[in-house]
């Protein structure tokens, strides 16, 4: 090849090189607090996974490797004990320092109310999207509504959305009330028209698909991966997206899905921090491509924690010390299940029954939010299993109610709730609302006729996860949170053996 021909190729390769145009989307959702690495048993290439420092340094190696990267998150930033302990400012102080873009709100955003959310996520240093939440008083969006981020000669269009149900049926009444929801459908199409024609890409930050299974391993578990539905639905739905970044399932995508239809991409990790997702677009031509896509594990033994997450981290356990205190001891690991009876939904129901002298305890899968470890319990950690406001509430439910409660149970639509007292037999391959057999209540049959005290938690009495016939039912709500009930108990008994399954039994109707 002689030099003219070579300086031509070089020319060519410079001419492509210029025009060239690519950005970086790091995304996450449904981290919830899980501050720490934890256990990934259910790999083996991983031995621990996840930890807000560790998310922060995959994000920095990114950053400082590919230019420009915008980093968003599709909600769920608060619960656990140090998001509850510091109403929610450490949380959007760990995302200012991990550099975050934008975020979506999703559900637990309101465990603390409304108003708390609204004064504190002032601190924010990034926007803090939804354009489907308004106040009732005044029909004004809740929060702001889309944002136009630019780094460089790049420009995106960010719009955060709340699906209906999530608002509805995963969010305490109290925490909601004064706000209304409209379906996302209804409002985001005008947000796109808006800034379709100034931005290289539209990214829908959405918090919505079916509630999300409470299940550590949920990455290897296919039964419990509850899928993107909405967000699916959705993205045939809308004009001008080129990707939607969902949450609340806590579904993962390997890679993106690509809809058919419309071309929109659709991603989501599997949540908790135990993953980040990337995509590098390509934006030379008219229409956005995509160059490269994965899910990134947050490999916690190779990666350093980000020094400045961890000392924010730090500090706030220095400032609420109690948080350390041990307060019980269990005998060995119990792991939360989701459409299974757990050890730990057991031990958890038994405490809650005990302290409340009622006959039947339930707690729904959907408020186990950890597993617990053999040795020391500290409150740190029962606040990380159930870190709600809800409140010890005693009701007063017939047999007929409880045979209607442990169907919905068995119909999985918020995974399988977890009872104390109580002894189902079930046959999972009958049709919904045809499942149970029969039930006991200590050793004697359920009475339909007769009135049983049942003891919950105050969001499940009241409603929540479609639980609405408990809500028609006469009820007693006492000031003693769930948790502090559990915390109580486990001060008293010292060291609890973890109790062993057995109370859901599979059986087979009569022929």
């Amino acid at each position: 090849m002689n030099r003219q021909v070579i300086g031509l190729c070089a020319l060519l390769i410079a001419a492509v090189s210029a025009t060239a145009k690519e950005v970086t989307i790091l995304y996450t959702n449904d981290i919830e607090s899980v501050y720490e690495p934890i256990e990934a048993y259910w790999r083996d290439d991983i031995t621990r996974i996840g930890g807000m420092a560790n998310v922060a340094t995959l994000v920095d190696q990114v950053r400082k490797r590919e230019s420009p990267t915008f980093v968003l998150d599709a909600g769920d930033i608060f619960t656990g004990s140090l998001s509850k302990a510091t109403q929610g400012s450490l949380v959007f102080d760990l995302y200012s320092e991990i550099g975050y873009d934008a975020i979506n709100l999703g559900n637990h955003e309101f465990e603390y109310g409304w108003q708390v959310l609204h004064r504190v996520m002032q601190r924010a240093r990034f926007p803090v999207l939804n354009a489907n939440i308004f106040f009732e008083a005044s029909d004004t969006p809740f929060a702001q509504q889309y944002t136009i981020l630019e780094k460089g000669d790049v420009r995106i269009g960010v719009i955060g959305l709340m699906g209906v149900d999530a608002f509805l049926n995963t969010m305490m009444k109290a925490n909601r009330e004064g706000l209304y929801v409209k379906p996302p459908i209804e409002v985001v199409q005008e947000y796109i028209d808006l800034v379709r024609d100034e931005v290289d890409l539209v990214i829908l930050l959405t918090h919505q698909n079916r509630t999300a299974p409470m299940q550590t391993n949920k990455e290897a578990d296919p039964q419990v991966q509850r899928g993107f539905d909405e967000d699916y639905a959705l993205a045939g739905q809308v004009r001008g997206v080129d990707m939607i970044i969902g949450g609340h399932s806590d579904n993962g995508l390997l890679v993106p899905v690509t809809h058919p239809d419309t071309g929109t991409l659709i991603g989501m990790t599997f949540g908790q921090g135990m993953h980040v997702g990337y995509i590098r677009f390509d934006l030379s031509s008219d229409a956005p491509s995509v160059v490269s896509a994965s899910l990134m594990p947050v490999d916690a033994d190779k990666l350093t924690g980000d020094t400045g997450v961890k000392a924010l981290i730090e500090t706030a356990r220095q400032r609420h010390p109690g948080l350390s205190e041990v307060v019980g001891r269990i005998d060995k690991q119990a792991p939360r299940l989701y459409y299974r009876e757990s050890p730990l939904g057991n031990l958890l129901a038994d405490l809650l029954r005990e302290y409340s002298g009622a006959e039947i305890g339930l707690v729904p899968a959907g408020a186990i939010r950890a597993d617990l470890e053999a040795g020391d319990v500290t409150v740190e950690k029962i606040l990380n299993v159930f870190p709600f406001t809800d409140t010890v509430t005693v009701v007063q439910v017939t047999g007929e109610d409880i045979a209607w409660l442990v169907e919905k149970s068995l119909s999985l639509e918020y995974g399988l709730a977890q009872y104390s007292g109580i002894s189902v037999f079930h046959d999972p391959a009958a049709a919904i609302g045809e499942r149970v057999q029969r039930i006991q209540v200590g050793d004697e049959a359920l009475d339909p006729a007769r009135t049983y005290s049942l003891v919950t938690g105050s969001f499940t009495a009241t409603g929540g996860e479609s639980y609405t016939r408990l809500a028609e039912a006469p009820q007693q709500r006492s000031d003693m949170l769930v948790s502090a009930a559990f915390i109580e108990m486990l001060r008293n008994k010292g060291t609890l053996a973890v109790p062993a399954t057995g109370r859901w039994t599979l059986e087979k109707p009569a022929k």
